[in-house]
């Protein structure tokens, strides 16, 4: 417990003190105890008070509460920087609480804040608003209706209809941390950042406004290059051109209506291009049904028109009616030619097809699926539906198959070209079992079954019945019935290692962090030539994306 010398002390310390009083006089009706000062011709009223001097034309100074009433071009200074200009003040020495009104405005020599009314708290370094107000330095306007100014932190804290302008960008908040030194930003609730060419929305984030580069990890969406990218953490660069996105990510291309989602990708402006991977998968829409491709790893690159999508590594893709999987598939939209690259099969509906290389071509105008090209040991095979034991099979050494309206209805298979056919009247009672060898087969197909084969140049064959065809004989040389691998949903393009991704950690989501220590560190790195320069070379997008 303080002794009364000391606290007679702490009081000695605190006592506003008279520098120049100038006119003295009194008014104990309307103003009792108190001593009133004014300004001469030579200098107006001055009065310190621990550190701090105060300039007025009128003073009205209750010396035993120690407390004053300033009037009429009333100036504060603390140290070399810190000036308040206002029309009046009351300052209470003993709490060292101020509130200064009527036109006021902060200075540090860096940044002006202006409001109708604003309270100082010397002992804490603290002064704020709550009527609305607007701060100004070299590079932003900000405005907001209530604000709150740390003195030793160089930090301005805004709240509630928050506004910054600035020549290259707007953004509006519910809430933000602006530093004056770094002009860094610190987001929370609703935000909204306006560039030339880009928008972001989060609800929790970081901007640098010099450089036009932040991240957010709440809510966070990026409209940037006809794109819109989602997810639960998104990192953006201005200068580079590069936006990057971690954990349950969703692109969509608002020209081309496609969407990419994933657990991390990246978008490169410049080159118009995307990279996606971890549970990557692209959505287009194909005649009113929705196509999923999904691959280890997904590339999107070119300008409209002349786009190529690659799936690289474990590629499988799903439409309602066709499925299959490769190890990588090459998409170009200027050519429309779909490719399937290294170990292909293709399901079409019940119809299994096969070939070193498989080629899905689409009409560039209507933009549905116009042919279908097998190159190299063509095969397709089906289930004989009415035994539920036998194999419809044709094989030669190229397919070309005609789409019409999204059903395959024609295959013509060329050059030393077999077939095995399960043949039934119309009682569906079996007549035999067709093989046959020659240079070219057609087979007509209606409801996805083979409705008519026709056989050109020199077939050679026979329909034999079943008891005289021996079972080891009822399959062509390379047959491989693979219908336990058939795609037959969308969920099933995905692995069990895709479905067990265990998802990056985003940094202050669950904790909050220490934004102050936060913002020291970076201005460490900023002013340490060794240090900016080791955090630029080893930093990754990657984790820039995670950090908050």
């Amino acid at each position: 417990m303080a002794t009364a010398q000391e606290e007679a002390s702490q009081t000695q310390g605190r006592q506003i003190n008279i520098v120049y009083g100038a006119n003295f006089t009194k008014d104990e009706v309307q103003f009792p105890g108190a001593s009133i000062f004014s300004k001469d011709d030579e200098r107006q009223v001055q009065f310190e008070h621990q550190g701090a001097d105060l300039w007025c034309d009128y003073a009205v100074f209750y010396n035993k509460e120690n407390r004053l009433r300033a009037i009429g071009n009333v100036r504060l200074q603390q140290g070399d920087s810190i000036e308040m200009n206002s029309a009046r003040l009351d300052w209470n020495g003993n709490t060292s609480l101020a509130k200064a009104w009527e036109n006021v405005d902060l200075s540090d020599g860096k940044m002006t804040l202006t409001t109708d009314t604003l309270y100082f708290d010397r002992e804490k370094q603290i002064s704020y608003y709550n009527s609305g107000g607007k701060v100004v330095d070299s590079v932003n306007v900000l405005t907001s209706k209530i604000g709150t100014y740390f003195t030793e932190l160089k930090k301005v804290q805004f709240k509630n209809k928050v506004h910054i302008d600035n020549p290259e960008y707007i953004i509006d908040s519910e809430q933000l941390d602006y530093y004056r030194i770094s002009k860094n930003v610190y987001m929370y609730g609703p935000s909204t950042i306006t560039g030339e060419d880009y928008k972001i929305y989060c609800e929790r984030g970081f901007y640098d406004t010099k450089v036009e580069q932040g991240y957010g990890i709440k809510n966070t969406r990026i409209d940037y290059d006809n794109k819109i990218i989602r997810g639960d953490s998104l990192y953006f660069d201005k200068a580079t051109e590069y936006a990057s996105a971690t954990n349950n990510i969703k692109i969509t291309d608002t020209i081309n209506d496609g969407v990419i989602k994933a657990h991390y990708a990246e978008v490169f402006k410049g080159k118009d291009s995307v990279f996606a991977t971890k549970r990557a998968v692209s959505i287009s829409l194909v005649q009113n049904d929705s196509l999923y491709m999904h691959g280890d790893t997904l590339m999107a690159t070119g300008k409209t028109d002349e786009r190529i999508v690659r799936t690289f590594r474990n590629a499988k893709f799903y439409k309602t009616d066709l499925s299959g999987k490769c190890d990588s598939i090459h998409f170009s939209e200027k050519t429309g030619i779909t490719q399937l690259i290294t170990n292909p099969i293709l399901w079409n509906v019940d119809n299994q097809i096969t070939g070193d290389s498989i080629h899905l071509i689409s009409d560039l105008e209507t933009e549905k699926l116009d042919s279908l090209k097998v190159l190299e040991n063509a095969f397709i095979i089906s289930l004989d539906t009415i035994s539920g034991t036998g194999y419809n099979q044709a094989k030669g050494k190229d397919l070309f198959g005609k789409f019409i309206e999204n059903e395959l209805k024609i295959i013509d298979l060329v050059k030393n070209t077999e077939v095995i056919y399960y043949v039934y009247n119309d009682d569906e009672e079996l007549v035999g079992i067709d093989k046959t060898i020659c240079s070219k087969i057609r087979l007509l197909m209606a409801n996805n079954d083979i409705e008519d084969i026709t056989f050109f140049v020199n077939p050679d064959g026979d329909i034999f019945p079943e008891k005289d065809l021996p079972v080891e004989s009822r399959k062509l040389k390379g047959f491989i019935w693979r219908g336990d691998e058939r795609i037959l949903s969308k969920e099933e393009i995905f692995d069990e290692d895709d479905n067990n991704i265990e998802l990056v950690k985003i940094r202050g989501i669950e904790n909050p962090i220490d934004i102050d220590a936060e913002e020291e560190e970076r201005s460490k790195n900023e002013n340490d030539p060794v240090n900016n320069i080791n955090s630029k070379a080893t930093k990754p997008k990657k984790t820039q994306v995670q950090k908050v």
